[in-house]
């Protein structure tokens, strides 16, 4: 089994060897990997710091005559990620452990999220205890605070360190199998947030009973980001998008934008796909006092301390509408769009604090119009609200349906 160790040998080569030297002592196959930028490696890597340049098509003279450090960085981590690829395809890479401040942890991470879902992959970062979501983004990266700054070896960072290399060994020995239990019947991706739950439930409930495994994703940003990339990679049979909110956040600017490619990937891989409109009445910030004063007039609806609702308006909701038609049009595979004509989330129901029939006929009217000629889509409008329970049964019935046609 072989390790891949990787880490900017000229300022944190000791640290990496004593994590090497763990591994190595557990009876591991162990690949050094040099991304330092600066000065000489301070243990010997067995891939250097050119083979990484050379990949990501430049060289350590070019880097070293444009002088810029944060190019040096890029380079390496676009080096970095095309090295460890190779190194998956041809069997060598069973886990990743990478260690780093600020570049190190930019590298590291770069080069992690190039592997499929999986594969073990820890980060030991200066930044782990922050705002995480830029280096791990949809993938599955176990992020470890080294606490201290990783500059030497003390009786801090090796206890960090040495963590690191101990649950590394433990993915690598325990590692689960492919074949695991339900590993036969066709998995489904599915979108929920708390405010279309008994949608969501209900449904996947009904295709788990009919023979589907159903990966539920919370549509946070990050959740919906991981299954657009899990569906780039082909794991799934279809997919029940019937919260996505994260159109949301991107257009108007909150902090649960899944980027600008969501509810791209299923129409691209011709995958079937049951859509609907949850939570599509709400915009998501943190703390109240984080929203910004640009927002001040608008209807707000506080969640929970950390969390701020904000109501989409008419305006917004008819450009949402209007991507949607756009992207979904578009779909290689076949395509069923539910409007919940009763509202789009718990809050946007007849005395909720989000009810706010104008604003839905918007997004309504906005789909329908981008729909007209467009038989690629299938358009179904029901009167009850999304988590009614005619609503969820329905979608489970339109997607079992055309995963067969």
């Amino acid at each position: 089994m072989a390790v891949v160790l990787i880490g900017t040998l000229d300022t944190k080569g000791l640290e990496l060897g004593f994590v090497r030297d763990i591994l190595r002592g557990r009876g591991l196959e162990t690949l050094v990997v040099d991304v330092g930028t600066l000065g000489p490696p301070r243990i010997e890597p067995d891939i250097d710091r050119g083979q990484v340049l050379l990949a990501a098509g430049t060289s350590e003279a070019e880097s070293r005559s444009i002088g810029d450090r944060g190019t040096a960085v890029t380079a390496a981590a676009r080096g970095a990620a095309i090295v460890l690829q190779r190194l998956h395809a041809a069997g060598r890479v069973d886990a990743v452990l990478a260690i780093g401040g600020g570049a190190g942890t930019t590298i590291g991470a770069t080069a992690m999220r190039a592997l499929p879902f999986g594969v073990p992959k820890v980060m030991v970062s200066t930044l782990a205890s922050g705002q995480v979501r830029p280096f791990v983004g949809g993938s599955d990266i176990m992020m470890l605070h080294s606490v201290a700054d990783l500059a030497g070896l003390n009786r801090l960072t090796r206890s960090v360190l040495a963590n690191a290399a101990h649950a590394v060994v433990g993915m690598v020995s325990m590692k689960v199998t492919d074949a695991g239990e339900g590993e036969d019947r066709p998995l489904i991706a599915a979108t929920m947030f708390g405010v279309t739950t008994p949608c969501v439930d209900r449904a996947r409930e009904a295709l788990e009973a009919a023979g589907y495994e159903v990966l539920v994703f919370h549509a946070t940003g990050s959740g919906g980001e991981a299954m657009e990339g899990l569906i780039r990679d082909r794991k799934f049979a279809a997919v029940l998008d019937l919260t996505t909110t994260e159109l949301a956040d991107e257009l108007v600017g909150g902090i649960l934008s899944a980027g600008p490619d969501r509810l791209e990937a299923a129409g691209r891989a011709g995958l079937p796909q049951v859509v609907s409109l949850g939570a599509l009445d709400m915009v998501n910030f943190g703390p109240r006092h984080t929203v910004p004063e640009r927002f001040a007039h608008r209807r707000f609806h506080i969640h929970n301390e950390n969390v701020t609702l904000m109501r989409t308006t008419a305006e917004e909701c008819a450009v949402i509408g209007t991507r949607m038609a756009e992207i979904l049009g578009r779909s290689r595979g076949p395509v069923v769009l539910m409007l919940p004509v009763g509202g789009v989330s718990a809050l946007d129901v007849p005395g909720g604090p989000f009810h706010d029939p104008a604003a839905d006929q918007a997004l309504f009217d906005a789909i329908r119009g981008g729909l007209a000629g467009r038989s690629t889509v299938e358009l179904i409008e029901r009167p009850e609200p999304i988590n009614d329970p005619a609503f969820a049964d329905e979608a489970a019935r339109a997607l079992q349906r055309i995963i067969v046609s």
